[in-house]
C-alpha cells in the first residue's frame, strides 16, 4: 500500500461523470491511496492508525506538532492505482501490480471505516470514477507513507 498525504487548506473532487461533488474538506490532508496484490487489512489498520496520529498541522508556532483531530481537520481520502505504475519496461506504465479492483475497493472501504472508528472525519473519492480534483496546498507539506 502506498499513501500520499498533503496538508491542504481546502480539497475537493469532482465525479466527471455527473459533475457532482463526491468528497470536498478544508484544513486537513488529502490522501491519495493505492493497493497492491497481497495487501491485508492488517496492513491497512496499521497505516490508518499511523495517519490519525501524524503531527503534521500547525501549532500555535507553525511549527508542524498536531494531528489532524487535535486541529478539527478532515481527511479526503482517493483511491489511486497509478500509484503502483511500473515504468521500467518502457514509456507506457504497467499497472501489474496494482490490486484488482474487487479487492482494492474493499480495502479502500476498510481503510475509510478504520478512519472512522478512530474518530477522523472522513470524506471520500469516488472508488474506480474518472475524477478532477481540487486541492490548495499548504506548506507544501508532503509525506509519502508505503507498507
Amino acid at each position: 500500500m502506498k499513501l500520499v498525504v498533503q496538508r491542504v487548506k481546502k480539497a475537493k473532487v469532482v465525479r466527471v461523470s455527473d459533475k457532482k461533488t463526491v468528497g470536498e474538506i478544508g484544513l486537513g490532508l488529502f490522501v491519495l491511496v493505492g493497493f497492491k496484490k497481497g495487501d491485508t487489512n492488517e496492513a491497512v489498520k496499521l497505516l490508518a492508525d499511523k495517519l490519525s496520529k501524524l503531527r503534521v498541522m500547525s501549532d500555535d508556532q507553525e511549527k508542524m506538532n498536531k494531528s489532524i483531530n487535535e486541529v478539527g481537520g478532515k481527511i479526503l481520502v482517493v483511491s489511486q492505482f497509478t500509484l503502483y505504475a511500473d515504468t521500467k519496461g518502457g514509456n507506457r506504465p504497467s499497472f501489474i501490480n496494482a490490486e484488482e479492483p474487487e479487492k482494492a475497493k474493499k480495502l479502500y472501504e476498510y481503510l475509510i471505516s478504520k478512519l472512522r472508528e478512530l474518530s477522523v472525519d472522513v470524506e471520500t473519492g469516488s472508488f474506480g470514477d474518472y475524477m478532477q480534483i481540487e486541492a490548495l496546498l499548504d506548506g507544501p507539506v508532503t509525506i509519502l507513507f508505503s507498507e
